[in-house]
């Protein structure tokens, strides 16, 4: 069982040289954190000059079950000796397994099948409009969707259009109308907003990007019932909180909610392939015509495949509970660091936002701290970091990398 990083002398030059050339060469859209991985296993990462870290980001939960997961590797090399796209001009014999097992995982029966969380947002969206239209009477050109302050769906223009996050949205108007943007886990506020134009309310379960900002126990029941009486459709982006990560398939469930559509992305992927989703039922993504949307890639048999496997360990419940259990000791050894260097901390399974005192250090300097201990994390939003550890990660990994947090707060607080 690893404990601790192991770490080699290795060369420097090997990360100079290969930040060097992505910094020439690459749009520079993001800041990364100066480590350059060539390899992973489980939770754990090896960088090009030797040392090892404990992954506590999973790119975004994009990795839930873990690097190199063997039953996904293996469904992905099966596939790739086969065929790994045909386009949604023929049929293919992966595509129809996958959104069955995947509809029937989310309780519904009927699957969009995408790429990218962005894209199966922006699919959500267009959904909604033609509900909107065609089933709930909305006059064409109308239809307004709310959402909720401090939200992150994306970053394409349609979704900054409805963003606060001036780095998503400055800059890049004019923006796309028929949104409204009311205050996360105020119900009362959201149902202030509907009008007889309204045809959908798009949140996070639990937002992400904002700091994993987990709502009040009794605020997704009380939109399922606002948009159950005004017959709007519930929307849930579980694209971050889906797929196991908050020790339930499904972050709505830990409050005993079903959404009208789940946005689902990432974890969907098995970290091997980009595979998003819309999910639903036949009363609503029906509505949806032949060559009015489409997607070159999305359902293709490779990505099929792989999405298969994710569901069939998603279908055991072991991850979810992996996370459960997991997310308790968590959840336990940060909030003891509550006045330690630590604001406030705010978890849902494996999942936590840890606000640093920022008379101490951002959360930018923390993680760089961390990521000289062996420990890779992300800040947010000013003193904020983020930990998201693959399911598969071992409580005494765990226990380590909260250790080497108390050890960088105590560093920051003697400097």
């Amino acid at each position: 069982m690893d404990t601790a990083p192991s770490l080699t002398d290795g060369a420097p030059s090997l990360t100079a040289a290969a930040i060097e050339r992505e910094e020439a060469h690459a749009a520079h859209n993001y800041h990364p954190l100066p480590i350059v991985v060539e390899s992973g296993e489980g939770a754990w990462v090896t960088s090009v000059d030797g040392r090892r870290y404990l992954d506590c980001l999973a790119a975004y939960s994009a990795v839930n079950f873990g690097h190199s997961n063997p039953d996904l590797l293996d469904a992905a090399r099966a596939q790739l000796g086969r065929i790994t796209l045909t386009s949604r001009a023929f049929h293919n014999d992966q595509l129809g397994p996958f959104v069955e097992s995947l509809a029937a995982l989310a309780g519904k029966d009927m699957v969009l099948p995408m790429n990218t969380g962005a894209e199966a947002v922006e699919s959500g969206i267009k959904v909604a409009r033609a509900w909107g239209y065609r089933v709930k009477g909305v006059a064409d050109g109308m239809a307004n969707i709310i959402v909720a302050d401090g939200n992150f769906h994306g970053r394409t223009i349609s979704i900054v259009s409805f963003s606060d996050d001036p780095s998503a949205r400055d800059g890049f108007g004019p923006f796309t109308p028929g949104f409204r943007s009311v205050p996360y886990g105020d119900a009362a506020a959201l149902e202030a907003a509907i009008d007889e134009n309204t045809v959908a309310v798009l949140l996070e379960p639990i937002q992400g990007e904002a700091g994993i900002i987990v709502p009040p126990e009794s605020y997704l029941p009380a939109v399922r019932e606002v948009c159950t009486a005004k017959n709007v459709l519930m929307i849930a982006d579980e694209i971050q909180s889906g797929l196991g990560r908050t020790g339930s398939t499904f972050a709505c469930d830990r409050v005993g909610v079903v959404p009208d559509l789940y946005l689902l992305g990432k974890a969907l992927g098995g970290g091997i392939v980009p595979v998003s989703a819309v999910v639903g039922n036949a009363d609503i993504l029906g509505v949806l015509r032949p060559g009015e949307h489409g997607s070159t890639f999305g359902g293709n048999p490779l990505a099929a495949a792989v999405g298969s496997a994710v569901v069939a360990l998603l279908e055991t419940g072991d991850f979810q509970r992996l996370a459960d259990a997991r997310g308790a000791l968590l959840a336990a050894r940060l909030t003891a660091l509550i006045g330690h260097g630590v604001v406030a901390v705010r978890t849902a399974g494996l999942w936590a936002g840890i606000d640093i005192d920022p008379a101490l250090a951002s959360g930018r300097e923390v993680c760089e701290r961390l990521m000289e201990r062996g420990v890779l994390a992300k800040d947010t939003h000013g003193s904020t970091i983020r930990l998201a550890p693959p399911l598969v990660v071992s409580a005494a990994d765990l226990d380590w990398a909260v250790d080497q947090l108390a050890a960088v707060l105590r560093d920051v607080s003697a400097a």
